[in-house]
């Protein structure tokens, strides 16, 4: 079995109007423990809880994290892991949910976020799993964006494809809550075609038996 963290730690430096911004990652859950966090990163849990969840999927079998450091503090992130096992995705044999990307209001729109999904897709373990992203709209920063709704959709539609990642359908009822959230799917190039059917069998299910 592949595991994700059959990988080797990548790096990348981005130059930015507040000082350089390294990338890197995977990254360790002592490295972590070493690192404050921005206050600012705050849309899915406080900083605190936050760092804390990177730490703990840092730690697990299938967890990735990828930072984005400036100096010894923490200023946006991506992770990823092993799908919730009260999901339906849970039950696909080689699937990780990317679970969150975030870049702080301060260090925003200077390509950090592009950035650390190239330097996080350039791990090949990546290309043999199949990758989900669940976007839901209580989780966008809206007033920190000053984008509606659709306009922030739009926004991670085309952030999330720079890597690949395609929109699509399914009855999912977390999904379904609104029209504004969205199912992701990035099918890694060394995925098997039966891994592919596997997934494409969980998009549509009878939500009475989950």
């Amino acid at each position: 079995m592949i595991t994700a963290k059959e990988s080797l730690k990548h790096y990348r430096q981005v130059l930015t109007s507040g000082g350089p911004v390294y990338l890197e990652g995977p990254v360790t859950a002592g490295e972590l423990e070493h690192l404050s966090i921005n206050e600012e990163l705050k849309n899915f849990r406080s900083p605190r809880r936050q760092k804390e969840a990177l730490i703990i999927a840092a730690r697990s079998p299938e967890g990735l994290v990828y930072i984005a450091r400036h100096q010894q503090e923490i200023v946006g992130y991506v992770m990823f892991h092993a799908p919730s096992p009260y999901t339906r995705w849970s039950k696909h044999p080689r699937l990780l949910e990317l679970g969150a990307i975030e870049v702080s209001r301060r260090w925003q729109r200077q390509g950090i976020a592009r950035a650390l999904l190239q330097v996080a897709f350039s791990n090949r373990t990546l290309e043999e799993y199949v990758i989900i992203t669940t976007e839901f709209y209580w989780h966008w920063d809206l007033k920190g964006s000053g984008l509606d709704v659709w306009s922030y959709q739009r926004m991670l539609n085309r952030l999330f494809g720079t890597v690949g990642f395609k929109k699509r359908r399914t009855d999912d009822p977390e999904i379904l809550e609104h029209p504004a959230n969205m199912l992701m799917v990035r099918f890694g190039k060394n995925l098997s075609s039966t891994y592919i059917k596997a997934f494409e069998e969980l998009t549509y299910q009878n939500t009475l038996t989950e």
